[in-house]
């Protein structure tokens, strides 16, 4: 009884997943989740918008709907492996985000979206990815019930970087370069020597067509920053090769 899930509502289940040979891969009596947000099992994020609260429904899952070709370490989940869920929908309720929180739950919520988004990333989603790293940056800078501690403002920022470089690496996978810019920027701006961004910017250069120009996310007043491809080809090797040696010396290990 009572109303199906609306967009943006927050849900509870109680869920057990099994193989086909009856083993128990799943048990969580009280999972909460967004439906869309990417946070769970695509088999749930279709199936428990169609339920009403109190009700029970089985759904068999084909891989692709569940945890892919890979499969998953945990729970353990073999390659392709279908999986037939069980799902009570316990309640129904206005969804966290437009709330104000702590700066200890904004963490915990981006933390987990971004994880999230590495999930779908290692299984080659990469849009579902992107979307979970957007998620866990609108949860990094919504509101929040108190200004953050001095550890947890730079907590914070780090977190931010890592979820930028991350949409920069889904945005370059999905073909998008002129986004995988922005998202470089806007991480140079937190941190100007982060070397990942600096080298993921590198790669922005490397992918783009030479005909198409990168939109800088930089306010009007600063110049916008180039990779040392996209500088090369301007014949700014000079400068190519000063951004390329100030990588190197952040991170002197990394083979890219």
């Amino acid at each position: 009884g009572g109303p199906r899930p609306l967009p943006g509502q927050e849900v509870s289940v109680k869920v057990l997943g099994a193989l086909e040979d009856g083993g128990l891969v799943e048990r969580d009596p009280r999972l909460v989740f967004v439906p869309g947000h990417g946070d769970v099992v695509q088999a749930l994020e279709l199936g428990v918008p169609t339920m009403q609260p109190g009700e029970v429904s089985f759904f068999l899952a084909a891989f692709p709907y569940a945890y892919g070709r890979p499969g998953s370490r945990e729970p353990d989940v073999p390659p392709e492996a279908p999986l037939l869920f069980e799902v009570t929908l316990l309640e129904v309720r206005d969804g966290p985000d437009p709330q104000p929180l702590p700066p200890a739950v904004r963490l915990r919520l981006g933390s987990q979206r971004r994880e999230r988004g590495n999930f779908h990333f290692a299984r080659g989603d990469f849009a579902a990815a992107l979307r979970s790293y957007r998620l866990s940056l609108r949860a990094l800078d919504g509101p929040a019930t108190a200004p953050p501690g001095p550890e947890e403002e730079e907590e914070l920022r780090e977190q931010r970087v890592k979820c930028l470089n991350n949409c920069a690496a889904a945005e370059l996978k999905l073909g998008r370069a002129e986004e995988a810019l922005a998202a470089c920027e806007a991480a140079l701006r937190i941190c100007p020597d982060n070397g990942r961004a600096l080298l993921r910017r590198g790669q922005v250069g490397l992918a783009s067509p030479r005909t198409v120009p990168l939109r800088s996310a930089r306010p009007s007043s600063h110049p916008p920053l180039l990779s040392p491809q996209l500088l090369a080809e301007q014949g700014r090797d000079a400068e190519a090769a000063l951004v390329l040696k100030r990588a190197l010396e952040l991170d002197p290990a990394s083979k890219v």
